[in-house]
């Protein structure tokens, strides 16, 4: 994919830090003195941290140049890297948390990806990740366009680069043999945005990524969104007052180790 764009991803920085400030609430490891945060984006967690775990330092790694750039101006305290997701859980790294805020949908094989990252977790600590869910109608939505015939010139497989998280059984089956605690939910988040273009917004610097990059006309990706806007009319319910409800569910999982 191409860069990511912090300002884009800022926009809404109150919306998206409201997932991420639920996770950090409910992770019981108050003597954290090691964060690692995967997929840590402009370093929204820098902000977060010292209201659960003041003596915390913070490790962030990234793949996006950008964000990396973004995190280091914003809490140059704490160390921001440049890093894949899939290759640190290959590595011997330990610490008290390894926290996750809405990045891990976009690494595959989360069979074997979680066991690993929880082995990373020291005694008394917790692994915490927060997620999209993968079947809203936002997404069902793009995957339907894309394996439509007017778009299947940019999608020749009929299918964006897709992420994918699972139900939370899944996960509950997966880490109960190795957690001491483990601590799963889902929360619909709901908020009224002034037209169904603020959902578009919204999504630009996320879960329409994998669908814009690849179409190469600039005019063909207005043509894109305008048809997504459209479309998300039809889904989402205007508010009495005006604007249209988002509903944006997401999934929690606590794994914690004695």
């Amino acid at each position: 994919m191409g860069a990511w764009s912090p300002r884009q991803y800022q926009k809404f920085s109150d919306l998206r830090n409201r997932a991420c400030r639920d996770l950090a609430a409910h992770v019981e490891v108050a003597e954290a003195r090691r964060v690692v945060d995967l997929g840590c984006g402009p370093g929204n967690l820098g902000g977060i941290a010292p209201d659960y775990w003041p003596r915390a330092s913070i490790k962030g790694i990234d793949s996006s140049p950008e964000m990396i750039e973004a995190a280091r101006r914003s809490f140059p305290g704490h160390e921001w890297l440049l890093g894949d997701i899939a290759e640190w859980a290959e590595s011997e790294e330990r610490c008290d948390i390894v926290f996750s805020n809405a990045a891990l949908q976009w690494v595959p094989d989360h069979g074997g990806l979680f066991p690993k990252l929880f082995r990373h977790v020291n005694p008394g600590g917790a692994l915490a990740v927060q997620m999209p869910a993968y079947d809203a109608p936002q997404y069902e939505i793009l995957r339907e366009m894309a394996a439509a015939g007017r778009w299947r010139r940019w999608f020749p497989e009929g299918r964006a680069r897709e992420w994918r998280c699972h139900e939370l059984d899944f996960y509950h089956d997966l880490l109960k043999p190795q957690a001491a605690r483990l601590d799963l939910w889902a929360t619909e988040y709901w908020q009224v945005m002034a037209d169904v273009n603020g959902i578009v917004e919204f999504y630009k610097s996320t879960g329409l990524r994998p669908y814009l990059d690849p179409i190469g006309d600039a005019g063909e990706r207005e043509r894109f969104l305008e048809e997504y806007a459209g479309r998300l009319d039809g889904v989402f319910r205007h508010a009495a007052g005006g604007g249209v409800f988002f509903p944006m569910r997401r999934i929690f999982i606590i794994a914690g180790r004695d």
